[in-house]
């Protein structure tokens, strides 16, 4: 079925990817399933073919734990583990104008990132103290809030991951395809549940996705990584734009609350936006529906080249008209009726500061710096929590910490307990709205470092700045590579890592600059990708001169309730430098 006339055209609700123009077959074709057979065309799928990644974790267990990084299998270290929520981190000192010329070998350390997958950002405290224990004692103290709602530990030996594994088992959490070509964590609305203004509560869709789906070797392997996001929130805080699969909260007039369904999200180096197929999905449907999405992928994606394995190439070949036609007539059997689409967001989707509950509660958005936290503060939330009578926190899309069921009479004490930590309830603009991604730190891929660099700017930022009304959000994202992990392109102000030449002409850390791009999550009615000046360029160092100059013009020239982005897209060249 496609959208009737009484349902808002599909291109006036999402901007459309560019329909590809038809290309000429390949020999063997693309590595579709359904279409060329499964015959391997590449490494990476023969690895796959051979042995499924979920079966590594046995031979972690009985056979690379006891005999250290040196018995690992190159295609198990570079490829399987993966399925177990674990990547080897880079090597200290190698700086980022090798990334390119070394192999991966050369650039991984014998030391492990592990990725606590954690759906819907969903944790007890107890979960939150254990996960807290295994930083401090495996990890070196690390712990990073991602933009995906997981914890990342650094510092991890193939030795320990047993035992990291028993304890997160323990307490009901896991790193099962954390990682890998497989259907990754699960965001979720952090105030799922518990918000007042909830159109729907996502929990028991997540839930049942997580307890039927991940895990399932029939699902096991996919061309990519597949990303889903499930909202109820009239904010719309989830990032929907720029998943594989998002189900958004919305109610339809006859058949009541449920999913508006949208597919092919995804940034990295070539930016799409998701797309609207117009169906709705009623709750008790939607796991049954993300299934039969995560099959067309299984069946159709394209498999030969990996650079064009995610889902959005092959939305963006087929459309979404097509796409909805294949789902509802090869994969479910039936049609799905025809639905609204979501209304303009309402609100902010980072969910920072106290709000009250619906049971008359309240919940407490939290700010660390860029999501660089630490085990020993992981513990000492929890201990601040549960003294101010929470037993649930919630991790968000935006790199911050919700706490719930925070009692109305503690939540002034609760608030100023934190803030002696590093986490704060009423931050700065430029600390509640930048986030950064791992960075050269620990990412094999990264050319620049991105965790201190983009503190430091806040740090200026928060100095230069103090006397000037900034009452607008304006999103900062620092990345330290093109593969955009931290949304580059969806950012009022995107910074993708990279050498560039300082005043003296020598090879220095620094970024191209995005301008524009947004999400309806951050409050931006219309979604879009940013624009890149040409030769725009900043140093790290520069970073902060950069971002102030640019956000003191828009303050100064722009229109009345003109947004950054709006003003970003009209502005010419010269005043965007």
């Amino acid at each position: 079925m496609t959208p009737d006339a009484s349902t808002t055209p599909l291109e006036q609700t999402a901007p459309q990817a560019p329909r590809r123009a038809a290309r000429a077959p390949r020999p063997g074709g693309d590595g579709q399933w359904r279409i060329d057979g499964t015959k391997p065309l590449n490494h990476n799928e023969e690895v796959k073919a051979a042995d499924g990644g979920l079966n590594v974790r046995e031979r972690i267990e009985r056979v690379y734990a006891p005999g250290g990084f040196s018995s690992i299998a190159p295609d198990d270290l570079n490829g399987r583990f993966r399925w177990w929520g674990l990547y080897t981190q880079r090597r200290p000192g190698i700086d980022g104008g090798r990334t390119a010329q070394l192999s991966a070998q050369e650039l991984s350390d014998e030391f492990f990132m592990l990725r606590v997958r954690i759906d819907g950002g969903s944790l007890t405290t107890e979960q939150l103290r254990v996960v807290g224990a295994l930083s401090t004692e495996f990890a070196r103290d690390t712990a990073d809030i991602t933009d995906r709602q997981n914890v990342q530990l650094h510092w991890v030996r193939i030795e320990d991951v047993p035992e990291i594994w028993r304890r997160l088992e323990a307490v009901g959490l896991q790193t099962t395809e954390a990682c890998g070509d497989t259907p990754r964590v699960v965001l979720g609305s952090p105030v799922a549940g518990i918000a007042r203004d909830e159109l729907i509560d996502p929990t028991p869709v997540i839930t049942e996705i997580v307890d039927r789906f991940i895990g399932d070797p029939e699902l096991a392997n996919l061309p990519r990584k597949f990303k889903t996001a499930v909202t109820g929130h009239p904010s719309q805080d989830v990032v929907h734009e720029i998943n594989d699969i998002s189900l958004v909260g919305v109610v339809h007039p006859e058949l009541g609350a449920g999913y508006d369904l949208w597919v092919g999200g995804g940034l990295s180096t070539s930016a799409h936006l998701a797309q609207r197929l117009g169906a709705f999905v009623a709750p008790d449907e939607a796991a049954e529906v993300w299934r039969a999405v995560v099959e067309i992928f299984r069946d159709y994606g394209y498999r030969r080249l990996r650079n064009r394995a995610r889902l959005k190439y092959l939305v963006a070949d087929w459309g979404p008209e097509r796409f909805r036609r294949v789902l509802e007539e090869e994969y479910l059997h039936r049609a799905l009726p025809d639905g609204p689409p979501p209304p303009a967001p309402a609100g902010r989707g980072d969910h920072v500061g106290v709000h009250e509950q619906k049971d008359g509660r309240s919940y407490v958005g939290l700010s660390p710096t860029v999501g660089r936290v630490s085990g020993t503060l992981l513990g000492e939330l929890a201990d601040a929590a549960e003294a101010a009578g929470s037993h649930r926190v919630r991790l968000t899309p935006h790199q911050k910490v919700v706490v719930l069921d925070v009692e109305p009479d503690r939540v002034e004490a609760f608030t100023a307990r934190v803030e002696e930590l590093g986490l704060t309830a009423s931050p700065s603009p430029f600390r509640r709205t930048t986030i950064a991604c791992t960075g050269i730190e620990f990412c094999k891929l990264a050319i620049v470092e991105t965790k201190d660099t983009a503190t430091r700017a806040i740090e200026e930022l928060e100095r230069r700045l103090a006397g000037v009304e900034i009452d607008t959000p304006i999103t900062l994202h620092v990345n330290g590579c093109p593969n955009s992990c931290a949304r580059v392109q969806t950012a009022d102000i995107g910074l993708k890592g990279q050498l560039v030449r300082d005043e003296h002409g020598e090879q220095v850390a620094g970024f191209q600059v995005h301008l524009g791009g947004g999400l309806a999550s951050a409050d931006r009615a219309e979604p879009g990708v940013g624009r890149t000046v040409r030769g725009l360029k900043v140093t790290a160092t520069g970073l902060p001169d950069y971002v102030e100059r640019v956000v003191r013009r828009y303050l100064d020239t722009r229109e009345p309730r003109e947004t950054f982005a709006a003003w970003a897209h009209r502005s010419d060249e010269e005043a965007l430098r």
